[in-house]
């Protein structure tokens, strides 16, 4: 059940929001919307966005008004009995109605436009700890190739860099699937282990460590990256590739100017698809610098876990002697390594959810 406070703030913001949706269905109409593309796609998907919760707000004050005529018969002293009856049953599914509407609307409020967002670049590279640090960054890999084949989200590789020894220097992919961002966004950050290691004969424990970087893939109307910022070099490329390696010019390394990201990607043997790939990288990586500076100003007013893992940030540990994981910003020991490890994250990214849903709910 709601406070009223909270009732009343939570409605307050659904005007706001049902306000700008009629404000956009104004623009739209108008014919100097029509003639400027850009602007209409903009205005059509800030409309997309908010139709689902405009609508349902809609349906909500419906029932309301419902709600309010039933309790206007029931304190009407002269209602017959059968009014009376009707009344008390339309209070009942009104009430009902009324309230599952306002947490469903909250629970969209609180929770943002991370549920929408349905595809992502994670980017794991080694850190402290030599070959061990290689080989745990192999190891995160495959807990999320696990758990993504366990949601049935498609995963593909983009660019990887690999050690004698098997473990990854550095690995970046794509995930695209229903829910992708809001489960995946709180794995940015440094990860740590605590093992004995596949190089150790002394049977000794070793601590490593590899980072983790989570960006939301954009589409190209959410960032706009113009060619004319980005250099671009086209090299031959290096490693393991077979006869192409070293003879064809398919490398890709793209500089943008503004904001002194770079993106080198080698993976593929088409110069093509390399470029591709970069530039989706690119975009994700511009489109996250941005992010993380609009999420700097509001954070003062709202605090979130999801998108905030800064590289440097120890977030996690894993201890394989004792079969550990703790998420140290939510202070959660769970004895289930070796299952989360095989992909079964269920219980940790839930948990995740659902302490940053409270926190939120605390600043809405």
């Amino acid at each position: 059940m709601f406070s009223q406070s909270a009732k009343d703030s939570l409605l307050a913001k659904l005007d706001q929001l049902e306000q700008r949706y009629n404000e956009i269905e104004r623009q739209v109409a108008e014919p100097e919307t029509a003639r400027n593309p850009a602007k209409l796609v903009a205005l059509s998907k800030e409309q997309g966005k908010l139709r689902s919760l405009v609508t349902r707000y809609r349906r909500y004050k419906g029932f309301a008004s419902s709600l309010e005529q039933a309790r206007e018969i029931l304190s009407d002293k002269t209602a017959d009995k059968d009014l009376t009856a009707l009344a008390q049953e339309e209070v009942r599914q009104a009430e009902a109605q009324t309230q599952g509407l306002l947490e469903d609307m909250e629970s969209t409020l609180v929770m943002g436009d991370e549920a929408t967002i349905g595809s992502v670049i994670m980017e794991i590279r080694a850190g402290t700890g030599g070959e061990e640090a290689a080989l745990f960054a192999r190891d995160l890999y495959n807990m999320y190739v696990r758990y993504a084949d366990g949601r049935r989200w498609k995963l593909e590789q983009l660019d990887f860099s690999g050690t004698e020894r098997g473990g990854f220097r550095e690995v970046i992919f794509g995930v695209k699937g229903q829910g992708v961002w809001s489960e995946l966004g709180y794995e940015g950050g440094g990860h740590r282990v605590q093992r004995v290691p596949e190089t150790e004969a002394q049977g000794r424990i070793h601590t490593s460590a590899a980072t983790v970087a989570v960006l939301p893939e954009p589409e190209e109307v959410d960032v706009e990256i113009s060619p004319d910022d980005v250099i671009e070099h086209v090299c031959r490329s290096s490693g393991p590739g077979g006869q192409n390696v070293n003879k064809v010019s398919s490398a890709i390394r793209l500089e943008h100017i503004p904001t002194g990201i770079v993106v080198s990607m080698q993976e593929e043997r088409s110069q093509h698809k390399n470029r591709a790939n970069a530039w989706r990288v690119l975009r994700s990586r511009v489109y996250e610098l941005h992010e993380s500076k609009r999420r700097a100003d509001r954070d003062s007013k709202r605090k979130t876990m999801i998108g905030s893992g800064d590289r440097s940030e120890k977030i996690r540990t894993y201890n394989f002697p004792q079969n550990r994981i703790t998420d140290h910003r939510i202070n959660l020991s769970l004895y289930t390594l070796d299952r989360i490890m095989a992909g079964d994250m269920h219980d940790l990214i839930a948990a995740l959810k659902g302490y940053d849903r409270q926190q939120r709910l605390k600043n809405l």
